[in-house]
């Protein structure tokens, strides 16, 4: 009961008490009229409402608090932990969980109170976008738990500040201003954001630095993200993005080889878009270009140290100093005429010397070369002698074409073998029948022409030519023991004695029973025509059969004893040659061999 109600209460006269009862010396007005003045005194009490209460008792397990109801209610003290200075006549917000409990007890709960109490703060405050101070308690998955109200709030790490956050735990124990971005009362989730404040603060500094830019204007600015393509920079409210090219005049693989994060730099303004607010800014810009540094004795025929920075397709870029490169192209990197691929020759990182071939300061451009530090060997004077017509030389296969393949004789002296002086007795169609690259081969030299730097070399010139031979040994109407290799729509491809090929018509292939020979069938030939210029042997089988009764002149090898019989002086004189089928013998082991 309130001061005020006590006042407006009449005196209880005790002198109109009499013995028949207490107050019976009321009348019934009157008896009527004071009980409506008390119970007007005693307030209208509802359950699961937070209402006030007076501070009207205090003990060590409990807290009595009147809230205008007929009786006191009690709060257990542990709810007051956070109020070790309450006192008497304190007034503290209540919630009525029951107005009567099987006690006839009221029942009232400071901490429900609280609850409801922060969740309609918490509420307000989304509603009229309000600005509330939190503290951190903790550090979570992904953000910062902050306390506002008694309730913990999540502010993600996106929400902390405008620009990344690496280390949240510098937060954690502090006081934070947030607002409330959203509420999920399914989940009692509260979400708040103190990024929001900071971008209303640099509105006003972003719209001022936008209206001041100007292209040239150096600012300083503070790096805030790093990629691989460059960094941003805030530049006070407005960010600006530093490309990797712009950042230093030599190359860089990544921006951090000479920055890092949170560093203070200044930049100068390159270029930037009103409408979409993107700024382009520069650093190597504030810096002399190197190319005016460049010595001055440096001049075509200059000698040259340096790293390789990059290698293309075409070449490969020497840096002599940072942001002075020069262009080594593959043509340039060594006298072998095989070099396709410059990462073969030369890789990033590798230190080199170079010689000065072009240079314009004007237009910063210069092109170097580094077999020029060699001699050329075309213009060794002992060259003509070395590989004068006739010699015979070894080398490496390096290409092959359609037409021959190319040998490296030495580093760069290259020879071409053209595909029709790799064998006498087979038709070659491609060198990578014969050979593949890698390789190593035994020439002759058929041609020299220092001027033009050509070199023709023969493969199968180191050999006698065998159809001196075979003119004798295949000539026509001989017959001979063939295999079908091979057939087409016209013709077929035989295997004669020696390891060499020729052909028949497919008509020429008729067997005496009426069938016509297959592939892999041995059978007897005869030579029906032979051209040593073409190399071609024409045969037949059927002409075994139908000329029975002809003289068949088969050649036969000629016995031991007949070989004998040639004179020594004779023999001497012909050396290896291929007058005789032991000879012939020996080349078809030869051929066999190399192919």
């Amino acid at each position: 009961m309130s001061k005020t109600q006590q006042r407006e209460l009449p005196a209880f006269d005790w002198d109109r008490a009499d013995n028949k009862g207490f107050g019976s010396g009321y009348s019934v007005e009157e008896h009527n009229r004071m009980l409506e003045l008390y119970d007007n005194t005693l307030s209208e009490v509802k359950e699961k409402e937070v209402v006030m209460g007076t501070v009207v008792g205090i003990t060590d397990r409990e807290v009595l608090l009147n809230i205008g109801f007929k009786s006191d209610g009690l709060v257990p003290a542990s709810e007051f932990r956070d109020m070790p200075d309450l006192k008497m006549g304190d007034e503290i917000e209540v919630y009525v969980e029951n107005q009567e409990d099987p006690n006839g007890q009221l029942v009232l709960s400071r901490k429900k109170a609280k609850v409801i109490t922060a969740w309609q703060k918490i509420q307000r405050a989304l509603d009229e976008d309000l600005v509330i101070d939190g503290f951190v308690k903790r550090r979570t998955k992904g953000g910062l738990i902050v306390d506002i109200f008694s309730i913990e709030a999540f502010l993600p790490g996106s929400q902390i500040d405008v620009k990344p956050i690496r280390d949240f735990d510098i937060f954690v124990g502090k006081k934070m201003e947030v607002k409330v971005v959203k509420i999920n009362y399914a989940n009692d989730n509260v979400v708040v954001s103190h990024k929001v404040l900071i971008e209303k603060d640099l509105e006003a500094q972003r719209a001022q630095i936008l209206n001041n830019l100007e292209k040239g204007q150096v600012l300083e600015g503070v790096i805030k993200n790093m990629t691989n393509f460059g960094v941003f920079i805030d530049l006070g409210g407005v960010d600006g993005l530093l490309h990797i090219t712009d950042i230093s005049w030599g190359r860089i693989s990544h921006p951090s080889e000479v920055l890092h994060l949170d560093q203070k730099v200044n930049v100068v303004v390159l270029d930037f878009d009103e409408d979409k607010k993107r700024i382009s800014l520069g650093m190597k810009q504030l810096q002399a270009h190197p190319w005016d540094a460049l010595a001055e004795d440096i001049q075509v025929g200059s000698k040259v140290k340096g790293k390789i920075v990059n290698v293309a397709d075409y070449g490969a870029f020497l840096e002599i100093q940072p942001g002075v490169e020069g262009l080594i192209h593959v043509s340039e990197m060594s006298w072998s005429q095989h070099l396709r691929n410059p990462q073969e020759f030369l890789k990033v990182g590798d230190e080199v010397e170079a010689q000065v071939l072009t240079l314009d300061r004007n237009d910063r451009k210069m092109s170097l070369g580094i077999k020029q530090l060699t001699e050329d060997p075309w213009t060794r004077p002992e060259l003509r002698t070395k590989y004068a017509v006739g010699t015979k030389h070894k080398g490496l296969v390096r290409n092959l074409t359609n037409f021959g393949l190319f040998l490296e004789l030495e580093e760069g002296i290259d020879g071409l073998v053209h595909v029709s002086d790799l064998s006498w007795t087979k038709k070659i169609k491609h060198p990578s029948d014969f050979i593949k690259v890698g390789d190593e081969l035994e020439v002759v030299v058929l041609e020299l022409d220092v001027d033009n730097r050509r070199l023709a070399l023969g493969h199968k010139q180191l050999e006698e030519n065998p159809w001196d031979t075979f003119e004798t040994v295949f000539a026509v109407g001989t017959v001979h023991r063939c295999t079908i290799l091979s057939k087409n729509d016209k013709m077929a491809t035989l295997e004669l004695p020696y390891g060499i090929e020729g052909f028949s018509s497919l008509k020429n292939l008729g067997k005496e029973d009426g069938t016509f020979a297959e592939v892999g069938e041995t059978l007897d030939f005869k030579v029906t025509e032979f051209s040593k210029e073409e190399k071609r042997i024409m045969l037949s089988h059927t002409k075994t059969w139908q000329e029975k009764n002809e003289p068949v002149k088969e050649q036969k090898a000629p016995k031991v004893a007949a070989a004998k019989t040639a004179s020594a002086p004779a023999q001497a004189e012909r050396g290896a040659t291929l007058g005789d089928l032991d000879a012939l013998a020996a080349l078809k082991e030869q051929m066999e061999g190399r192919n």
